[in-house]
Formats: C-alpha cells, sequence, structure tokens
C-alpha cells in the first residue's frame, strides 16, 4: 500500500484540531447545562444486554412466608479473603412474626456457601438450605420474636449488576458490593424485600492495609493478627439492597455541612489515592446541593451518622447506598464532569432511602424522582432553560411499558418517563403546590415504605385536585407520550379579527391524554400573548379575538408536556 504521508499528516493534524474544539464545545454545554452526563444509574444500568432481574424473578423470590417475617435488627459480621475471593460470614437476625397461622420460617440466602451452623434462640435447629432459601419450621419458636444466627463460608456469587465483586485498582485489591434490587442475599442471609426494612451493625474485616467502609456511623476498629475489622452501626431502618460492604485501600477525607438552625452534618469521602484531588473539586458540589435539597424536600435524613461517598470499580455508574454511596472511579475527573450523576445519587438519599418504594413495581417512585432532582438542581444553579434543557434530553419515546409495573426495572421510561410525571405534574398543580407535596410526602413516609398510591393521595390531598387522569394516563395505563400536529390561520369576520387553531392529537399509544397547553401567540409587531388552555379530546379547535395579525403559534414553549409537536398545514 502507497500512502501519501504529506496530505495524511495535514489531515490528521486539522482532523485533531477540530476535534478538540468539539470537544470543548461538548464540555462547555456538560457544565453548563447538564447535557449528555444526565442521571447516574441510567448511565450504569440502561442499555445493558441482560437485566440484573425481572419483576416475574421478584415476585417468586420473595416466598408468601416471607411476609409475615419483621426484621428487625441485622448483626453482619463480614471477613473477607480477597486472594481466595471468599467471605466468612457471621449473621445474627433479630426478628419477630407478624402472624402465628405460618408453617415455616424463611430468608433468602443464596444455596452456594457452606453452612456451619445454625442457631435459633441460642439453640442449634433443623433447617432448610435449598432454591436460595434457608428455612426452618415455625414450631422450633417459643415467641413471636426470635434470633437466628448463620454462620457459612465460600465464594459469593456476582449476578445482576454485580452483588459481590472482588476487583482490583492498580493491582491493589478492591472489594465491593452492589445489591439492587434482589441479590443482597448473595452474601448474607436476609429477608431481601425492600418492605422489611431494619437496623444493622455491619462489621468488616480485612487486610490492616485496607479501609472497610459501610453505612451509617464507625463505630470502631479493632485490630488483631494483621487485620483490621471495621464496625459500622446504622440507627436508621434500611433496606437490605442499600446495605454496602467496600474495602480497598482507600484516602479518606471529611468535611461539614452545617445548617442555619446549628444542626450538622458528617460528610466523609473515601477514594483511591491517586484520584484524590479530582475527588475534592468534584465532591465539592456537596454542601450547596445538600442546603437546596434540604429546602425542597425536607432536612437530610441521615443526619445523625453521615453522607458519604465511596469509590469502586464498577464501570457502568454509581449507587445510592443508604448513607454512603458508591461511584465508580471513571466518574471522578476533578473537572465537575458527572455531577448530574453525584446529585441523582444525593437525591436518593430522600427519594429511595429514607422513603423507600414498596414493591419494585413502584420503581419509579425512586428513580424517577431522583431524575427529575437532576433537573432541579440544574434549575437551581442556571435558570428555567438549564431547566427545559435537561427536561429535553431525557425526553424519548416511552413507547416500551407504563411506568407503573415496567417490564424493565432500570430502563429509560423509569428513569426519564418518571422525570416527565413530576414535571408535568408540577405544571398541573403549580409550583408551590408541587413542592408542598414533595414536602409532605417526605413527612409522611421517611423512614417508610411508599406506593405509587400513596404518594397520589398525599398529591390530591394537598393540590385538592382529583387528579386520577393524570396519573392513570402517565403512569398505570399510557404508554408513549403526547404527539400533536396544529395549524392556524386568521379570519376577519364582521370586521372582527380572530385567530382559529386546530391541535390534533395522532399518537397511537394512548388514544386521547388531557393536559393544559401553554399557547403563546406572535403577532406581526412583535407582541407575545400567552393563554393556557385545557385540551381534554384528541382534535380541538379554539379560537382567539384578535386586534393584530398573528404571524406564528408556539405551543408550550417553556417545555412542560412530554410531548412531540410539530406545525403541519391543515388550512
Amino acid at each position: 500500500m502507497k500512502v501519501k504521508k504529506n496530505k495524511l499528516i495535514i489531515f490528521s493534524i486539522s482532523s485533531l484540531i477540530f476535534l478538540l474544539l468539539l470537544f470543548g464545545i461538548i464540555l462547555f454545554l456538560f457544565s453548563k447545562y447538564n447535557i449528555g452526563f444526565n442521571q447516574a444509574e441510567i448511565y450504569l444500568k440502561n442499555g445493558l444486554t441482560a437485566q440484573p432481574a425481572s419483576l416475574n424473578k421478584i415476585q417468586v423470590y420473595n416466598s408468601g412466608n416471607q411476609n409475615f417475617i419483621d426484621v428487625i435488627h441485622y448483626d453482619i459480621n463480614i471477613e473477607l479473603f480477597p486472594d481466595e475471593e471468599k467471605i466468612i460470614g457471621d449473621v445474627t437476625i433479630t426478628a419477630k412474626l407478624k402472624t402465628k397461622n405460618i408453617q415455616k420460617i424463611e430468608f433468602n440466602f443464596y444455596d452456594n456457601f457452606d453452612i456451619t451452623s445454625v442457631v435459633l434462640n441460642n439453640k442449634q435447629t433443623e433447617y432448610n438450605y435449598k432454591n436460595d432459601k434457608i428455612t426452618l419450621p415455625s414450631e422450633s419458636l417459643l415467641s413471636d420474636t426470635f434470633q437466628l444466627r448463620i454462620k457459612y463460608n465460600g465464594k459469593p456469587e456476582s449476578l445482576g449488576f454485580g452483588s459481590f465483586n472482588f476487583s482490583s485498582n492498580n493491582n491493589e485489591k478492591v472489594i465491593y458490593t452492589l445489591n439492587e434490587p434482589i441479590y443482597a442475599s448473595t452474601w448474607f442471609p436476609c429477608n431481601d424485600n425492600p418492605l422489611d426494612k431494619a437496623t444493622a451493625d455491619i462489621s468488616i474485616t480485612n487486610d490492616s492495609s485496607m479501609i472497610s467502609v459501610s453505612n451509617g456511623v464507625l463505630e470502631n476498629i479493632n485490630s488483631y493478627k494483621g487485620k483490621k475489622t471495621f464496625h459500622w452501626k446504622t440507627e436508621y431502618p434500611i433496606a437490605t439492597y442499600l446495605i454496602s460492604v467496600c474495602s480497598a485501600k482507600y484516602t479518606h477525607f471529611t468535611d461539614t455541612f452545617v445548617y442555619s438552625d446549628g444542626d450538622s452534618l458528617n460528610l466523609e469521602y473515601y477514594v483511591f489515592p491517586q484520584q484524590l484531588n479530582d475527588a475534592k473539586v468534584d465532591f465539592g458540589i456537596y454542601p450547596e446541593a445538600i442546603k437546596y435539597y434540604s429546602e425542597l424536600f425536607g432536612k437530610y435524613p441521615f443526619i445523625k451518622e453521615k453522607y458519604g461517598v465511596v469509590e469502586f470499580t464498577w464501570k457502568l455508574g454509581a449507587m445510592e447506598n443508604q448513607s454512603i454511596i458508591g461511584i465508580g472511579k471513571n466518574f471522578i475527573s476533578g473537572r465537575n464532569f458527572f455531577t448530574g450523576m453525584l446529585v441523582h445519587e444525593l437525591a436518593h438519599q430522600w427519594w429511595g432511602d429514607a422513603v423507600t418504594l414498596k414493591s419494585w413495581k413502584d420503581i419509579w417512585l425512586n428513580e424517577g424522582f431522583a431524575t427529575y432532582s437532576e433537573a432541579l438542581y440544574w434549575e437551581m444553579k442556571n435558570g428555567k432553560k438549564a431547566l427545559s434543557s435537561t427536561m429535553n434530553s431525557y425526553l424519548t419515546d416511552f413507547k416500551s411499558t407504563t411506568l407503573y409495573n415496567p417490564d424493565k426495572l432500570f430502563g429509560k421510561v423509569v428513569y426519564n418517563k418518571g422525570a416527565w410525571v413530576l414535571h408535568m405534574l408540577r405544571k398541573e398543580v403549580g409550583d408551590s403546590v408541587f413542592f408542598s407535596i414533595l414536602k409532605n410526602y417526605y413527612e409522611k413516609f421517611k423512614y417508610k415504605n411508599a406506593s405509587t398510591l400513596d404518594f397520589i393521595k398525599i398529591a390530591e390531598k394537598i393540590s385538592k385536585k382529583n387528579l386520577n387522569q393524570f396519573f392513570n394516563q402517565w403512569v398505570f395505563e399510557g404508554k408513549g407520550k403526547i404527539k400533536i400536529v396544529y395549524d392556524f390561520m386568521n379570519k376577519t369576520t364582521g370586521g372582527k379579527k380572530y385567530v382559529t387553531l386546530i391541535i390534533k392529537q395522532i399518537q397511537k399509544e394512548y388514544k386521547n391524554y388531557t393536559f393544559p397547553l401553554d399557547i403563546e401567540l406572535l403577532f406581526n409587531n412583535g407582541v407575545k400573548e400567552k393563554h393556557t388552555v385545557k385540551i381534554n379530546m384528541r382534535d380541538t379547535q379554539i379560537v382567539f379575538p384578535i386586534k393584530k395579525i398573528v404571524k406564528n403559534i408556539i405551543l408550550d414553549p417553556e417545555g412542560w408536556l412530554a410531548a412531540n409537536i410539530k406545525k403541519e398545514k391543515t388550512f
């Protein structure tokens, strides 16, 4: 092959200059309007060839008997053996039965471990360990409240997004967990149901050179024979999918956020040493973001413990573990490229961690709320245009599934349409009422569980409006989004001027949406006139009396609707 080197060199240099300029423009847009790097887990959970678990699998994962168990506390002791990729576990579950009419007691626990001891209320007991459950006969219980202690060892399976991971960074061992939605039981026995929240003690033992991080407050560090045990404790109720273990050669730095009433929140960060300076830049956004979200939603829910970030080697994004989010090392830049991801996970501390879904069918209450919180953050930083541009970046076809009980737990519909539902609800009820709804919802269900119906009840109570149609069309029944074609014509009748506007809904997925529509009339003299009308039919004709000729009409000029709107010749 013969290469024309001179021309190739000129082309390469010019191409390089072009690419550098393009990259600079993109980075500017990322930083100013959050275009591109929106929402945290969608970056990691979307576009995967396999979803971590279908709703069908989740429905059979928890047996009916498990619904009658209320776990009060987990005492989790995990010793890590990174070279062998194994663990030794010693877990005590304190729980009570909600009913006496139960034939057996079941907990989720993947059946690839060697169990060395099962003790129920301080006595060795019979048990059955198969089909990823450990089962005990209920007649062995002497009271409604019981303690079950299980000792085991083995290699945890890494399922879903990677429930238990032995990995490395710069040839140094890194261990981390990622349990969502139903994979906590790949490494400890539990009632792996978000509805059953409990307090927890979590002790992690590893080589003395490692720092081990988990939820809540660090109670103490004990050293013994070249190993260290980090004992963490959370007194706030926590769902099993939010329990986290991370262990690596971290560098630890801190900050403090102080509320106006004097309450303070510890900010604790654990990162790989080579990214310390970059992390200090990126995580510097947190005090302002915490202040803003606290004003919008209510005070940070885990203030007595911490807000923390721990770095791990997950390549797909970040995870909202309660009081200690995990972030992949690829998403610490030192240039605030992934601020959207960071504030998304922060928002989850309110939406998902404090207020936890009752069922995975309600997943939009987690992800839609956190995604819209990103948009609210950019609105705070850069105004209404940033809000609009962020929402536009979320707008896709939404055709695949309903928002409630979706076919993919972590698809774009859950994240993006979930955010759009909140955006449109804000338009439906008005700003002050909308944010009052969020505050009341948070306060009522803080440290508890909530369903979509629970949220609707709060929204209707605060707004004093019947929102059945709104939620039916956007959450329970409707797929896709609004598609509108429209046209207008100026007319003069009897010396009076009118403009006639025709609006047609042409979407196929849902016949007829009802929604408030802002209409902007632009006159020949440059004056603008705004109207808001309620659209409740598939075909609508509106006549506006005018004094000047209308040059153009713009529908939904501020972008409040999940809609494709196109002017099309009708007259």
